[in-house]
């Protein structure tokens, strides 16, 4: 298999689209493109194999397993990595490119961190890697294990501003994020392996060693009323845990966001208690369970030497930020949102160009019935637009309810929770109508008023434009919403006349009175 550092990734065409049509011998749930792209993952506890779907701005990962090896185990004392844990990551290793060859990868990345990078036989280690998986490692220093770090972040989280850090078993990676650029990193041994061993099982212990190497850290201080952006398997369990605990309505930890002192409230107490007497203990792993609460000593301590505004989970981290890197510079500024709801509509609408032509039409509607928008509602708006279709083989009594979960719950990037829900939400108004009985009220609670109030008449303009165009392409650029006075217009160009009648003047009616409107139809 090939290994290129600098691989050519699809190009963009336009308007923020990735990739190529599927071809005919594709599966047609798939996308083309550069071919499934592997990334094996040897962590100083974890080692992983993660295969995405093409190299894109929105990597959809179609395979995803890890195998928790302890490379690191007793690495402190020995100086080398355990013999046992040695022979459990070879043969994960050798079942990782077995899947490989039977997924067709086009090409496979190996990276290592910490434990093979700090130890004795870590060259020995290396090699034997290299024999099995046929591709040479990138053995990732501190500086790019931190600087891979905040690219993961910055691929996954719009606009991020804050201190990116990397829990791994070994170290702690920190890094400082703007927008698209990196700041200065430092790296810690403070992995949740590493402390166990160098605290002898005392989390106490822990909790001194942890705050002595912190108090140096110039890039935490750098990070204050900023967010923190939390990566690593032990930090995702610990949200897993809060959200179960809370009752959180939504399942899905990237950019699950807390504010701080809550955080190092949780932390607190999950360092400090016996780890299986917790609330909810059930929702994260036995294999996870002894790191826990040295996890929760490390992030309690970043709250407080950084002081963040919030604590904001991020489920890329340093695999994602090596594809980011392989990405040209047009694909990377690309919107991994937009990406991913032109990749969805491509897939599952009845026409992508028709979800398309739905924002600027939408964009409107909006400015007749005097909805203003912030940048970010505008690239709300046009993401769901460019979903509005993707629930239609559904059947119909259930496409509102079936449209919102899959879209609450989708494997977007690119999108806070709140956002998800405004993307859900007028999915659901846009096939149920303005009916808010069938709706759960728990994906309300994620919704601000302003996004509740777009996303019901972003739904009611979606109504509209269905009716009219059948969800063909074509109609909506001959076709325009505008205020005369205190009535709102569906214009429609003479030939397409016939497309009015009862039932676009209900829901063009339904549309207006949102806006204390009456609704006409006006043909040119």
């Amino acid at each position: 298999m090939e290994n290129p550092s600098k691989p050519t990734p699809p190009g963009p065409s336009g308007n923020g689209r990735s990739g190529a049509e599927p071809k005919s011998e594709d599966a047609p749930g798939r996308l083309t493109g550069s071919g499934p792209i592997a990334v094996v993952d040897i962590g100083s506890n974890s080692v992983r194999l993660v295969v995405y779907e093409r190299l894109s701005r929105s990597a959809t990962p179609i395979f995803n397993e890890k195998e928790l090896c302890g490379l690191a185990r007793g690495l402190e004392a020995t100086k080398r990595l355990d013999p046992a844990a040695i022979a459990s990551a070879l043969a994960a290793l050798r079942r990782y490119r077995a899947l490989a060859d039977q997924i067709g990868v086009s090409q496979i990345h190996v990276l290592a961190t910490a434990a093979p990078r700090e130890a004795e036989n870590g060259p020995e280690f290396v090699a034997a890697v290299e024999a099995i998986t046929g591709v040479p490692i990138h053995m990732l220093s501190g500086k790019e294990e931190a600087e891979l770090t905040a690219y993961g972040v910055i691929s996954g989280i719009h606009d991020a501003h804050g201190i990116a850090g990397d829990l791994g078993g070994g170290s702690l990676e920190v890094v400082d994020v703007h927008g698209d650029t990196v700041g200065s990193g430092e790296t810690f041994p403070l992995g949740g392996l590493r402390l166990a061993e160098t605290a002898q099982g005392s989390v106490k212990k822990a909790e001194k060693i942890i705050a002595d190497a912190l108090e140096k850290s110039e890039v935490l201080k750098e990070g204050s009323k900023r967010d923190f952006y939390a990566i690593g398997g032990t930090w995702r369990s610990l949200a897993r845990l809060q959200m179960r605990q809370k009752g959180y309505p939504l399942h899905v930890t990237h950019q699950y966001a807390i504010e701080a002192g809550e955080a190092a409230e949780f932390c607190k107490m999950v360092a400090r208690r016996d780890v299986d007497s917790l609330d909810s203990i059930e929702v994260v792993s036995r294999n996870r369970r002894p790191l826990l609460p040295y996890g929760a000593a490390v992030l309690e301590q970043v709250i407080k030497t950084m002081k963040p505004s919030r604590i904001v989970m991020s489920a890329l981290g340093v695999r994602e930020g090596h594809l980011y890197d392989l990405l040209s510079a047009e694909e990377k500024a690309l919107d991994p949102l937009i990406v991913a709801c032109e990749e969805l509509a491509l897939l599952r609408s009845r026409s992508p160009r028709h979800a398309a032509e739905l924002s600027p039409w939408a964009g409107q509607a909006f400015e007749a019935i005097g909805l203003d928008e912030t940048e970010e509602e505008q690239r709300l708006r046009h993401a769901a637009c460019l979903l509005a279709d993707i629930g239609w083989r559904v059947h119909p009594e259930y496409r509102g309810e079936q449209s919102l979960n899959l879209i609450a719950h989708a494997a977007f990037i690119g999108v806070d929770h709140p956002g998800r829900a405004y993307l859900a939400l007028t999915n659901f108004y846009r096939h149920e109508g303005l009916i808010d009985e069938a709706l759960s009220p728990r994906i309300r609670e994620l919704a601000p008023t302003r996004y509740m109030e777009r996303a019901r008449a972003l739904g009611a303009v979606l109504r509209v434009a269905n009716m009219i165009s059948g969800a063909m392409p074509g109609v909506m650029p001959r076709t325009r919403l505008e205020r005369d006075g205190k009535k709102l217009v569906l214009v429609l160009p003479h030939d397409l006349a016939p497309l009015g009648g009862a039932r676009v003047e209900r829901r063009l009616a339904t549309l207006a009175k949102t806006a204390g409107l009456e609704a006409i139809i006006g043909i040119e």
